[in-house]
């Protein structure tokens, strides 16, 4: 469990023209800098080995703003997964010009740019490895996304006419972690294998007259 809470009582001392909305610190865009070094050093060395000390001087901020716009470590964590969904699936489920089928493809689908560097471990799942207490907050939105996840793939599955989509949206989004374990493990491209395999699931599981 992370600790952080800023000590009670040193929020005092700040001028009026120092103050934003609800009394924080304006700090230039403070907030977004001390987010972003978050997402390059939480997804480069861990949430566990990064302290408040470095994201402060990554973020070029002092603790007294950090703690300003969050309450600890555990809020930045958390607040840090938020800012993953949902560009984390490329929106594939909401494109228009695709059929459901196709969608369900395109979640496969990545630019072929170096494993390395377009898929890190998912954070989601990162997060949950290195967070213990189950209670945590990213542990809970962890959680919650990884069913919302599964749950848009059942919707676009019974878009597409699945018999059973609840299950095949279970089979995809396993298969999809997998794939992003695996070529983080190896590093090596496992998503095109992955998604040879999600044809398999797809066109078994939609009967042949509901497929476009």
């Amino acid at each position: 469990m992370y600790t952080g809470r800023y000590p009670t009582g040193y929020a005092g001392g700040m001028t009026e023209l120092e103050k934003g909305p609800q009394g924080r610190r304006r700090g230039r865009g403070a907030r977004e800098r001390i987010l972003g070094a978050s997402q390059q050093l939480f997804r480069d060395q861990g949430i566990n080995r990064t302290g408040m000390d470095q994201l402060c001087a990554a973020a070029r901020v002092s603790k007294r703003t950090a703690y300003q716009h969050f309450t600890g470590k555990d809020e930045l964590v958390a607040e840090y997964l938020r800012r993953f969904d949902p560009d984390v699936t490329g929106g594939v489920f909401d494109r228009t010009d695709l059929t459901p089928r196709e969608r369900l493809l395109a979640a496969f689908e990545v630019p072929a740019t170096g494993a390395q560097d377009i898929t890190p471990m998912c954070p989601y799942i990162a997060a949950s490895i290195e967070i213990h207490d189950p209670q945590h907050p990213a542990r809970q939105y962890a959680r919650d996304y990884k069913k919302a996840f599964a749950a848009r793939f059942a919707e676009t599955a019974r878009e597409a006419g699945a018999t059973n989509p609840e299950q095949l949206g279970e089979q995809l989004a396993l298969l999809l972690d997998g794939a992003s374990a695996r070529t983080r493990v190896l590093n090596t491209e496992s998503f095109p294998t992955a998604a040879a395999i999600a044809a398999v699931l797809i066109d078994n599981a939609i009967p042949t007259t509901a497929q476009r």
